[in-house]
């Protein structure tokens, strides 16, 4: 009997040291499952908190670093021909060498293969209806494997607007910008800017060299006129700054023009020198404002126009072609580190007094970014890629135009 007591004893405490274990084992597999929680908790936090800065970075880099690295990457694969041709914004007659052109075909094709430009612009003459200008631009950008600036003249008003003054066009019509100023409302200008880039937008633009941004300080101007907002300094660069937003925030690039002002002149570039007679305190009171509100609203793109300022320029050298205007006024004074384009290089202000390849050399060097539609395109090109592999223009500078062309269209059309 009391070796049966002591087995069941025995007994009894193995079953109990049993269930303690089993406890034991137990409380640490709850612990475990529960440390291992709030590590996957925690891991959890730590990935959705990365998941917010990488919407923001997400490799520890800002957005504007981000770009600069994707435009590098881009020019590390062109080739200085490539490069060179992205700062030509020219007609389809210029890149074809068509008489007229109102369709993109294989002709298209291989003149873009052979001369990747970085834009194209079309006038009233290359325009025939919605369908024909929608399948024109859509396939020109079809054949460039870089995105092209596909831009158009398109201020509103009676004078220049090819698309709204067209008769097969059905889109809002806007007044001349001298009645547009004449509110003395800027959400007006905002609304023609806005508008134009939205029906703009829709045919495939995605360029706008509007608004104008001179101030008519001159009231006998013929070459502006009502295609100013006004001659009051302050009002105009309301107005201006609002357009540049109104064509922005539908990702048209505004261009503004025709820096330093066309607004005092008393002839036309298109025909021949035209003067500024103006000093640069009076050019900074009155003609500068609307350029620096336009800059201050973020514009794409600045025209300068092939003007004589001889009480700014040295010599009579035209705006468009002084690194006096280009580079210490617009840039290192008015701190715009934006494109800079020329005016027509067809116009009379040039070609009288420049050869094709001459003044596609001298913009560059005095800073200037695109060439817009140099009598002589092929001359202009050659111009320039001599000019480089002579040492007179080095391709750091011409690396610093196309990343200036590559951010926006980075920025806009990729």
């Amino acid at each position: 009997m009391k070796k049966l007591l002591i087995f069941l004893l025995s007994l009894l405490f193995l079953m109990l040291l049993t269930l303690l274990f089993i406890f034991m084992k137990e409380d640490q597999s709850l612990t475990d499952s529960s440390e291992k929680g709030n590590d996957v908790q925690t891991e959890s936090g730590t990935e959705n908190d990365s998941d917010k800065e990488g919407e923001q970075d997400s490799s520890g880099q800002t957005e504007e670093e981000k770009l600069d690295v994707k435009v590098q990457d881009l020019i590390a694969g062109m080739s200085l021909e490539e490069k060179v041709a992205q700062m030509f914004f020219v007609t389809p007659e210029n890149l074809t060498g068509v008489d007229v052109a109102t369709q993109a075909g294989e002709t298209t094709r291989q003149a873009l293969t052979q001369y990747p430009v970085g834009g194209l612009i079309y006038f009233s003459k290359n325009i025939y209806d919605e369908e024909q200008l929608t399948t024109m631009i859509r396939n020109s950008q079809s054949y460039s494997e870089i995105p092209l600036f596909i831009g158009v003249d398109e201020e509103g008003g009676s004078l220049v607007a090819r698309i709204a003054n067209h008769p097969n066009f059905d889109v809002e019509k806007f007044p001349d910008m001298a009645e547009i100023g004449a509110t003395g409302d800027p959400s007006r200008a905002y609304e023609v800017g806005s508008t134009i880039a939205s029906y703009l937008k829709d045919y495939g633009f995605n360029l706008d060299f509007a608004p104008d941004a001179d101030v008519l300080t001159n009231p006998n101007n013929t070459a502006i006129g009502v295609r100013s907002f006004g001659s009051d300094p302050d009002m105009t660069a309301h107005m201006v700054e609002q357009a540049v937003k109104g064509f922005q925030d539908h990702q048209v690039s505004a261009v503004i023009k025709h820096f330093p002002g066309h607004g005092g002149t008393i002839t036309d570039s298109h025909n021949g020198a035209a003067i500024v007679d103006r000093s640069l305190e009076e050019l900074r009171s009155a003609e500068f404002l609307p350029f620096e509100a336009g800059i201050q609203a973020g514009v794409d793109m600045v025209m300068v126009g092939h003007l004589q300022v001889p009480q700014v320029i040295s010599d009579d050298t035209p705006a468009s072609l002084s690194s006096e205007m280009i580079t210490d006024i617009l840039r290192n004074e008015l701190d715009y580190d934006g494109i800079v384009i020329t005016d027509s290089l067809s116009m009379g202000a040039i070609t009288t007094y420049y050869t094709s390849a001459d003044a596609a050399v001298k913009c560059i060097q005095a800073g200037g970014d695109m060439l817009l539609m140099p009598y002589s395109f092929t001359e202009a090109y050659q111009g320039v890629l001599d000019a480089v592999n002579s040492g007179e223009i080095s391709e750091e500078r011409i690396n610093e135009s196309v990343t200036r062309i590559l951010k926006v269209k980075c920025k806009n059309l990729y």
